[in-house]
């Protein structure tokens, strides 16, 4: 099913500029916001959900010549961040069935209608594919999207589910069932590259990097930069690092452009 188009949000708003619309495929609807026009970039929010500073990285990669569609899934578009908005948006994350976010070796549901989405964009907007970039608790969806041809240009920002607690298995887990992680594997061997990106002191992104080297080799590109406060986490957001934010879209550029 096509996105539906449900106009323009309304002025003032930090989402101003963007067509609200909403989807529906593998069992769920969510709304979308969508701007831009040129190949598809689906920019999937991190907790608590579509803020202003993603709002702001969205626009930038708007502004770099793409189209982008910003599915909401959990939280209330254009609302800032705060400590209760975070613990609310989280709860609604470990209660929800569309993420896997205690199970191991399981890709979370959502993932397909990601991948609907994705193949609806490309069906409409054609070029050689489409990208996704996903953060925090949804930095590992563009992986999973991988299972697509259609999908060319994945980025991993942060990537933190399963939650990483402890140090057994569940910190270097990324997501997948063992059949999506061949079928992965195989097209990083096909030559499709995969961007990555955390700060190297974030304690949720546990040993994912490790992980991702192991499943893609050399079609993993890492970008890792030293934490300079326990906090830093949100790479292309809250703690945004410019010069990541112009690897993303230099990455972007190359594959759909």
């Amino acid at each position: 099913m096509s996105p539906s188009s449900s106009g323009s949000v309304a002025g003032g708003d930090v989402l101003e500029g963007w067509q609200r619309g909403s989807f529906t495929a593998a069992g769920y609807t969510r709304d979308t916001y969508r701007r831009g026009s040129g190949p598809a970039v689906i920019v999937v929010h991190e907790i608590p959900g579509i803020t202003p500073k993603v709002t702001q990285f969205a626009n930038d990669v708007v502004a770099a010549g793409f189209t982008v569609v910003m599915p909401s899934l959990v939280g209330t578009p254009g609302k800032d961040v705060s400590g209760p908005y975070l613990a609310q948006s989280a709860a609604k994350v470990c209660i929800s069935k569309e993420f896997t976010h205690w199970a191991l070796n399981q890709t979370s549901p959502i993932i397909g209608w990601l991948r609907a989405l994705a193949r609806s964009l490309h069906l409409e907007l054609g070029g050689p594919g489409v990208g996704a970039i996903g953060m925090c608790f949804s930095g590992g969806f563009a992986l999973g999207m991988m299972l697509d041809d259609v999908m060319v240009a994945p980025v991993l920002s942060q990537p933190s589910l399963p939650f990483a607690i402890g140090k057994g298995p569940r910190v270097g887990d990324l997501n997948l069932s063992p059949d999506d992680r061949q079928v992965i594997a195989q097209r990083a061997s096909d030559g499709c590259q995969v961007l990555g990106l955390r700060f190297t002191g974030d304690k949720l992104v546990g040993t994912r990097f490790a992980s991702l080297r192991e499943l893609l080799g050399d079609a993993f590109i890492a970008v890792e930069l030293p934490s300079s406060s326990p906090k830093d986490h949100s790479v292309l957001t809250e703690q945004r690092d410019e010069a990541s934010v112009a690897t993303v879209i230099e990455f972007l550029q190359s594959k759909l452009q």
